[in-house]
Formats: structure tokens, sequence, C-alpha cells
């Protein structure tokens, strides 16, 4: 698959491909060297969600809404 060929998938397929590199990439996370300012952005997030400044979907219940959305377009 190309990048042209990406760029001519409609927009579900689109996320259902970045779905499954999400899986892939999710898989080696281990291996993966976390930069420690992405590190600091993800403490100050969970931070937030702890404190409840910010509010959390259900990555199910998201990902319901993301795929309606998408199909309505």
């Amino acid at each position: 698959m190309t990048a042209i060929d990406i760029a001519e998938l409609p927009v579900a397929e689109k996320l259902m491909l970045m779905e499954k590199l999400w899986d892939a990439l999710s898989a080696q996370a281990a291996s993966a060297a976390v930069p420690t300012w992405h590190q600091e952005v993800l403490v100050q997030r969970l931070q937030r969600l702890d404190s409840g400044a910010e509010a959390a979907a259900p990555w199910a219940q998201a990902r319901e809404r993301i795929r309606t959305q998408t199909k309505a377009t």
C-alpha cells in the first residue's frame, strides 16, 4: 500500500487502518523509548483526570462515537 492508495481510502477505512497500526505499535511499546517531554505531558493529563478537571470516556464508547461521526460524513 502506498501513500497515494491511503489518500484515496474513505475516512472510515483510514480510521480502521490507523487502529490496526496503533495495535501493532502498542504491541511493541515496551521496546520504544518515550521522550521525557512526553512523560511529563502524560503525568499532567493523569493528574487532571484524577482531580476531575478532565473528563474521559471508555475507549469502546469513544470509538463508537468516532465511527458514528465518520459515517455521517
